[in-house]
């Protein structure tokens, strides 16, 4: 499955979030964007959640270190963990190929979708992302 940047939901942490649904749960699948790994740079570290672990839409689930900085990571979205990309702590340069494919990071059944509406679409987060720039 190819992921289209354009159609995804975007936190102004620079999370996104694909929400899609399975067996009548909405599950997002979160990633970081390719505009906040290019801010990061070298990525050497990444701290992800167990599954399981519930997740609230604004609130930290987790880090990134990069050569530069240690970032929190914000969930954009409120739910329980349900899986978890395991492999890409030990393959970090792959996201700076592939955000938004290969670079998942964890996939949340949503308990609460009230907070998608405060996401943005990929248009007004091109658009903060240029006022950041």
């Amino acid at each position: 499955m190819t992921r289209d940047p354009s159609k995804l939901l975007y936190a102004e942490s620079h999370e996104w979030a694909d929400v899609s649904e399975q067996d009548g749960d909405k599950i997002a699948t979160v990633g970081l964007s390719a505009f906040a790994i290019t801010q990061l740079n070298d990525l050497v570290y990444m701290d992800l959640p167990e599954v399981g672990k519930e997740v609230t839409a604004g609130e930290e689930f987790g880090e990134v270190e990069s050569v530069k900085a240690v970032s929190p990571l914000y969930s954009p979205v409120t739910g329980e963990v349900i899986e978890v990309h395991s492999d890409l702590p030990d393959s970090l340069e792959k996201l700076n190929e592939d955000p938004y494919d290969f670079g998942w990071i964890l996939k949340v059944k949503l308990s609460d979708d009230s907070n998608l509406s405060s996401l943005m679409n990929a248009e007004a987060y091109e658009a903060q992302c240029g006022e950041a720039g």
